[in-house]
């Protein structure tokens, strides 16, 4: 199946390149990515405009989605995903912050977006945290609350800051691929590759704890060690991808279980969500660019809109089944 969804994404990426006010053939993409551009306007849109976008979108859809299925699986919740329980919120505030307290601009938005994530997280972890232990039902609750709050105060930053700001800030949270470019890039993709690695190998640990940290730890699992260092990766790559993107609601959420519903595991598969979240942001990025009557919406709408549709089907689905 993963190669099925790599073969999407191979599709999609060069549907992603070629398209646009500027159509470029398969032959121009090729002789650009060798130095040998028909024109300097193909190698400007494809090297300056196109390729850094389709990167951010590929790279933060997988970013999400690896890290919503290291919490879902921590939590055991479906629901346990970083825009759910506040990690997303909280750099959201670190950007806003940036943006409206301190005049910043969306561009460098990034080591604000990273610290906001890591403080909220931080918080989450020491507010869940129980005789030395973090329970998955605590963690879920904590997190719901520290989001709530934090969603509070980035209204409260909005409604306080000068217009013209806020406006530049509300762009900013709608969740967008729009003129992203290599300093998106670079961060993006370090982290991403730094980090899934040593996740893999978190991941079977990370398995057995599911089952509980009590019939973990016998088997020789260090249980509080490998929470959280696979907290801190997870949210890590989760502040990364909203760092360059803005709040994408849905892809941490529903890759996981997308992943997990058409592999051939029952366990949270980090490469497979990792390609379901690249391929849901590339699929909701292609939508934008074929929206009818000129209609703009950013990635974000998109997905917000796909999953909740998903969502009111998986309700109804179950329910029809009497679950």
């Amino acid at each position: 199946m993963n190669a099925v969804l790599s073969l999407f994404l191979l599709a999609g990426s060069a549907w992603a390149l070629m398209s646009g006010s500027l159509p470029i053939a398969p032959d121009e993409i090729w002789q650009t990515l060798t130095a040998t551009a028909p024109s300097r306007a193909i190698a400007h849109v494809l090297l300056d405009i196109r390729i850094p976008r389709l990167l951010v979108t590929l790279g933060a859809g997988a970013a999400l989605g690896a890290s919503g299925a290291v919490f879902q699986t921590i939590s055991r919740n479906p629901l346990g995903s970083p825009d759910i329980i506040g990690f997303t919120a909280g750099a959201a505030t670190g950007a806003l912050v940036w943006i409206v307290a301190l005049g910043g601009t969306g561009a460098d938005v990034v080591p604000a977006a990273m610290c906001g994530a890591l403080l909220a997280g931080a918080v989450v972890y020491l507010l869940a945290r129980k005789d030395g232990r973090v329970s998955a039902y605590r963690l879920v609750l904590t997190g719901l609350g520290v989001g709530a709050i934090l969603t509070a105060v980035n209204a409260l930053l909005l409604v306080r800051g000068d217009l013209d700001v806020a406006i530049s800030a509300n762009l900013w949270l709608a969740g967008s691929v729009e003129g992203r470019g290599w300093a998106h890039v670079w961060p993006l993709w370090v982290g991403l590759c730094v980090l899934i690695l040593p996740m893999l190998f978190g991941m079977r640990p990370l398995g057995l704890m599911a089952m509980g940290d009590d019939l973990a730890a016998p088997l020789g699992v260090a249980v509080e060690p490998v929470r959280r260092w696979m907290l801190l990766a997870a949210l890590m790559l989760a502040a990364l991808a909203t760092s360059a993107t803005g709040p994408i609601a849905f892809v941490a959420l529903a890759a996981p279980q997308l992943a997990r519903r058409i592999g051939v595991t029952a366990s949270q598969p980090l490469i497979g969500a990792a390609l379901v979240g690249a391929a849901l942001m590339l699929g909701a990025d292609l939508i934008t660019r074929i929206a009818p009557f000129g209609i703009v919406m950013p990635i974000g709408q998109v997905t917000g809109l796909v999953g909740g549709i998903y969502l009111i089907w998986l309700l109804a689905k179950r329910r029809n089944r009497g679950t």
